[in-house]
């Protein structure tokens, strides 16, 4: 059996709107192995959000447990959880939330310099992660030279460049037309057959079905936990 990165244990979180208690996740128990590619599906109100707040440690529940690498991040303070964020999970973004006056080496490198990298490991590490995304040529290029599709890229290499336990995509082409969004799937599915473990958030049916498994929430609970046995690749958008 393959090795459990995630375990989500009878995990809660409720708000307080004023007077009323929203409970937006309801005892979600879900655990994901190191190395699978899912997609986290479910209208708006379903609890998506919040549960991908809690697996990206920005958020913590209001009762159950969350362990990702064993290391139980439920309990964590707010300087542990930061910490957690910067060295164990990497982040994309449907806006790519890139540095508009730096370059892309700049913006992949950012992630590093909070690590405590050298210089020199650095730029190596980042110079290696955007020519992975074929960018190798645009690496001196600002956000606002790039087109959306490379901008994404930026993003899933920074999101790269400290091997992160897991990737954590928001709405990744939720910005990006369909031949491109089928390009940065086709991205994706590459990074997950490298060994990475790959959660993608979304309401799309198209972008979820590029996944090997499919988690739908509804009213802040699991609805269905299915393999996906129907995969798209980039040759099903060829074929259309």
């Amino acid at each position: 059996m393959a090795e459990e990165v995630i375990r989500l244990d009878r995990i809660v979180r409720n708000f307080q709107v004023g007077t009323e208690v929203v409970r937006a996740l309801r005892s979600i128990s879900v655990s994901i192995a190191r190395n699978e590619f899912v997609a986290l599906m479910g209208p708006s109100g379903s609890g998506k959000s919040t549960l991908m707040n809690i697996l990206g440690c920005l958020d913590t529940p209001t009762s159950g447990h969350y362990f990702l690498n064993r290391n139980d991040v439920s309990q964590m303070n707010d300087n542990e959880l930061a910490e957690i964020r910067n060295k164990e999970i990497g982040f994309i973004f449907q806006t790519f939330n890139l540095l508009p006056r730096s370059t892309a080496l700049e913006n992949v490198i950012l992630p590093l310099i909070y690590a405590g990298y050298k210089k020199h490991e650095r730029m190596e590490r980042a110079e290696k992660v955007l020519g992975d995304v074929q960018l190798a040529d645009r690496m001196l290029h600002k956000p606002n030279e790039l087109s959306g599709g490379q901008r994404q890229r930026v993003a899933i290499a920074r999101a790269l460049v400290n091997h992160p336990s897991i990737i954590l995509a928001d709405e990744p082409t939720g910005n990006l037309d369909s031949k491109t969004s089928a390009e940065i799937m086709t991205l994706l599915e590459d990074i997950h057959k490298l060994g990475n473990t790959i959660i993608v958030v979304t309401h799309e049916e198209d972008i979820a079905q590029h996944a090997h498994r499919i988690i739908r929430l509804i009213d802040g609970e699991v609805e269905s936990d299915k393999l996906n046995e129907d995969i798209r690749t980039m040759e099903d958008y060829r074929k259309k």
